[in-house]
């Protein structure tokens, strides 16, 4: 298979990210995509945690991944905010980098349409004032919509380290054509983020993520279109994921192996 996997959060939501990095680490993939915190009652009945004031978790996440030889590829939850400045999450980007972080990813959360493009400007300014690169993420219910628009965003932020996530709902619930990949300069592609879904999802549009060889969207053209060896963050919701390590274990490596095989 030419490309590798990750395991991106909310395919282990509930977990702690120690367990996270290793699990993955387990099922040979290559990265992770982490967030800062776990707020008490997110999954509901799970222990919270904090990367932001946890010193101590920080050291043991750092030596999981140095163990494992794994990456955080996608550093998640720095987005558009209408209550914050892209300085006040200055901050999380220091302990996302003291992480060893490649790439900040962020959202606009339907800021308006000149504060989005100026607020994800300034994020990406930092990222590289921290040595990351900056991803953006697109999708039919934010102010940025679709991969014409988010690349629109790219070329305003402008210079280096900037690219687009290419969630593959979004990507096709948004109307996107996988020829629209293989026709992009690779560097223009950041983080990955693979399941299946229906094509034609009920209610949000960024609902009903399945495993892949579940929906109908068209993933072996959209993965034969990306750039050779691009990591694919799985992302889907796994129930079995908040409810232990050993359930995870079993249910993801599961899902890997089918996932693999479908893309082989």
């Amino acid at each position: 298979m030419p490309h590798p996997l990750g395991i991106d959060m909310r395919t282990v939501a509930g977990m702690g990210p120690v367990e996270h990095v290793r699990l993955a680490a387990q099922m040979e993939c290559k990265a992770v995509s982490l967030g800062l915190e776990q707020p008490a009652g997110q999954p509901e009945g799970y222990a919270p945690w904090s990367l932001r004031e946890d010193v101590a978790l920080r050291r043991e996440v750092r030596a999981a991944l140095t163990d494992a030889g794994l990456r955080i590829g996608l550093g998640e939850g720095i987005n558009g905010s209408t209550t914050l400045t892209p300085e006040d999450h200055a901050a999380d980007m220091d302990v996302f980098a003291e992480l060893g972080t490649r790439r900040i990813g962020a959202r606009d959360n339907g800021l308006e349409r000149e504060q989005a493009f100026d607020y994800m400007a300034r994020l990406a300014e930092m990222a590289r004032e921290r040595d990351m690169d900056f991803a953006f993420e697109f999708s039919p219910i934010m102010t940025v919509r679709n991969l014409a628009e988010a690349l629109a965003l790219v070329a305003h932020i402008g210079g280096d380290r900037v690219s687009v996530t290419v969630d593959a709902l979004h990507f096709f619930r948004s109307g996107g054509a996988a020829r629209e990949l293989a026709e992009l300069d690779a560097a223009l592609i950041g983080h990955v983020r693979l399941c299946d879904a229906m094509l034609k999802g009920e209610g949000e549009p960024g609902g009903g993520r399945l495993i892949p060889g579940e929906g109908d969207l068209p993933l072996r053209e959209f993965v034969d279109a990306l750039p050779r060896g691009k990591t694919l963050g799985l992302d889907m919701a796994l129930p079995q994921a908040a409810l232990g390590v050993e359930a995870a274990r079993d249910y993801l490596m599961e899902v890997v192996a089918r996932t693999r095989a479908l893309l082989a």
